[in-house]
């Protein structure tokens, strides 16, 4: 008997993560199965062959893909046609709709069972992409409750299989280790602050964040602030802004342990993204902020059809913490609501239950329940 064979494709970190953990609970049931197609280290490591650096494919915004569209094109046609000879089980795109929907497309035209996990934001913005969606793919795995309820509405087979971070965040609160491992003296309160992991929204966000500290410090004299860095470019920046704008600011800058800074903070102020969601399993107040350039905003404000930006807001459906876009991103607005954040005990409690609440509908075993769909599309046992 031939081993069973999965195409796989991950465009980016994010997905590398969440393939690698999908490689590990399917090989448990069946270890001599056989993974080709796009990786990083974490998935490479698990045994998937990848047929080209994952880096090539992970590009942002509207003119880098413009400007690698060739290359694209062709890891494409590669993929396609690597597959279509392969003939593998079933082929799982991870995210990276633009890339993969079209491979997945291709390949289920051929007779070729198809997967996407992670929903793109379909619900959000350009809903007409869900009817391309139900042709490429044979089944949807999304993270989150209210995107498996798009999906049914829209009568595409889904399956939530809940957030990995849910799984591997625990509900106990973390905060004495966090702040021992960084060194952090209890009796201060902390604020962490996370202007994102890319350089243009460090560049969008670090100033106005700083004066947010500036004016926090004027009315808590006895906060500290923490900054981590999502790498040593990042550090650099955030470095030379600090310098330039709030030389007199008790800020430490961390590289890395993102996790860990949230964790050992009281109170979060943040770009939006995933280390929202991080934010609330961990069990701490934020502030949710965006800043977009000026086109892409306006592009983007007539395109977006949900109420909310932020993974907190979305999943509860209604406005559990503050979110800001554009000119609402400045001290005079952000301060304020971080010191109710900080000095509201009564509200800080209720938000924490709501957290965990959310936290439990979350903790699924995402991987596992990802590894059974699979096999159950592929048309195999599940052991």
């Amino acid at each position: 008997m031939t081993a069973m064979r999965i195409g796989i494709i991950a465009g980016e970190a994010s997905g590398d993560i969440l393939g690698a953990d999908l490689i590990r609970a399917i090989k448990q049931r069946y270890p001599d199965a056989v993974f080709e197609g796009v990786g990083g280290p974490l998935m490479i490591e698990q045994g998937c062959r990848s047929l080209c650096d994952m880096d090539r494919l992970s590009v942002m915004g509207i003119v880098e893909p413009l400007k690698r569209l060739p290359e694209l094109l062709r890891l494409r046609r590669l993929l396609k046609s690597h597959f279509l000879s392969w003939q593998p089980a079933i082929v799982i795109g991870i995210d990276s709709p633009d890339f993969n929907l079209n491979i997945e497309l291709y390949l289920r035209e051929r007779g070729i069972k198809t997967l996407h996990y992670v929903s793109p934001s379909v619900w959000a913005w350009r809903q007409g992409r869900v009817k391309k969606i139900a042709k490429a793919v044979d089944h949807m795995l999304t993270l989150f409750p209210f995107e498996e309820h798009f999906y049914q509405e829209h009568g595409v087979p889904v399956t939530c299989v809940g957030h990995p971070l849910a799984d591997q965040i625990s509900l106990v609160d973390q905060r004495a280790t966090a702040r021992a491992e960084l060194d952090v003296e209890d009796g201060h309160p902390v604020l962490a602050i996370l202007p994102g992991s890319r350089g243009g929204e460090v560049a969008q966000l670090i100033e106005p964040f700083l004066n947010t500290a500036q004016w926090l410090r004027r009315a808590q004299p006895n906060i500290e602030f923490l900054i981590p860095a999502a790498n040593t470019e990042r550090k650099q920046q955030i470095l030379q802004a600090v310098a330039a704008l709030s030389r007199d600011l008790p800020v430490r800058v961390v590289l890395g342990k993102s996790r860990t800074v949230m964790a050992a903070s009281d109170v979060v102020l943040m770009a939006s993204g995933t280390t929202s969601l991080e934010a609330l399993l961990l069990q701490r107040p934020m502030v949710v902020a965006y800043r977009f350039g000026k086109w892409s905003y306006k592009l983007f404000s007539r395109l977006v059809k949900t109420p909310f930006f932020s993974l907190p807001n979305l999943l509860a459906q209604r406005a559990l913490v503050p979110e800001l876009l554009q000119d609402e991103v400045c001290a005079e607005v952000i301060g304020p609501l971080l010191l109710e954040q900080l000095n509201n005990a009564n509200h800080r409690e209720t938000l924490i239950a709501e957290f965990q609440i959310i936290h439990r509908q979350l903790a699924r075993g995402a991987s596992e329940r990802a590894a059974d769909v699979v096999l159950q599309c592929a048309g195999v046992p599940n052991v």
